[in-house]
């Protein structure tokens, strides 16, 4: 029984030793801990998805050694665990300040695509995720962003192991913001004002030429232009219709709703 009870008091030690490291002491702890100690162990915390302490634990890092390969390592590390967190603000402010004090580092590839993850997800539901034409009816301000970073990424780093991922993220961002621009346009027509429809409907052609949502937007402007009396208009918006539709395929009625799976993310598309 002697030995048994020494059996159960060694992991009953080892759990309040991890307690008390972790417990309510962090700052002591990351106050006292050499620097490749304190990263190590605030590396260990994101991997085991701790990332309320390892943030801590970076920041604390960051304050104590501000200079060095850890600190630029650690502000990298600091930002993803902001973003696990849902701190998106933090976390763009965080990457921010990495790029402007390290704008030669070798991660700035990384960097940028982890603010365009940040801007991809931001607000981002779960009908976001699996509706994307759910998507389409919320803010683009933070699309538009992350199509910015990805483009930035894939313009100065094209080699980068994170450009393929960043480049179908671009092809789902054009199709969700040309998807948005056309269903203010359907609003439009819906309401009877047709000038502002095919504004928008030429606006989505000019801007989103490769995104399957032209050809919707051709389609709408053509109906437009009978609307408001114009047929020659119409039939020349119909004449290119005709021409994409016959590499695309036929578009679909103006006011029917596109299949909800069509729009999930095209990541294993080969569209260009």
């Amino acid at each position: 029984m002697k030995h048994l009870r020494v059996l159960i008091l060694i992991p009953m030690l080892a759990v309040l030793g991890a307690c008390s490291l972790f417990g309510g002491d962090k700052d002591s702890v990351a106050e006292k801990l050499p620097l490749d100690q304190l990263y190590r162990q605030a590396h260990q915390l994101m991997i085991n998805g701790n990332y309320s302490t390892c943030a801590r634990f970076y920041r604390r890092l960051v304050a104590r050694f501000p200079f060095g390969q850890y600190s630029e390592q650690a502000q990298l590390e600091l930002a993803y665990c902001q973003f696990k967190l849902g701190s998106d603000e933090e976390s763009i402010a965080t990457i921010n300040r990495f790029l402007k004090a390290y704008p030669t580092h070798a991660k700035v590839d990384y960097a940028l695509f982890l603010r365009g993850l940040v801007n991809f997800d931001r607000n981002a539901g779960f009908a976001d995720r699996f509706m994307p034409d759910e998507a389409a009816t919320r803010d683009q301000q933070s699309l538009r962003q992350a199509f910015l970073d990805f483009s930035e990424l894939v313009k100065r780093y094209p080699d980068s192991a994170y450009a393929g991922d960043a480049r179908q993220r671009m092809l789902y961002l054009r199709n969700n913001m040309a998807n948005f621009e056309l269903n203010v346009a359907r609003y439009y027509f819906r309401r009877g004002a047709f000038v502002a429809a095919a504004n928008r409907a030429a606006y989505v052609v000019e801007t989103y030429q490769q995104a399957p949502q032209a050809v919707d937007a051709l389609e709408l402007m053509a109906r437009s232009y009978e609307a408001l009396g114009q047929p020659e208009l119409a039939v020349d918006a119909r004449r290119v219709l005709a021409f994409n539709a016959a590499e695309r395929g036929n578009a679909k009625p103006v006011d029917g709703d596109q299949p909800w799976w069509r729009w999930l993310w095209p990541f294993s598309s080969k569209e260009s």
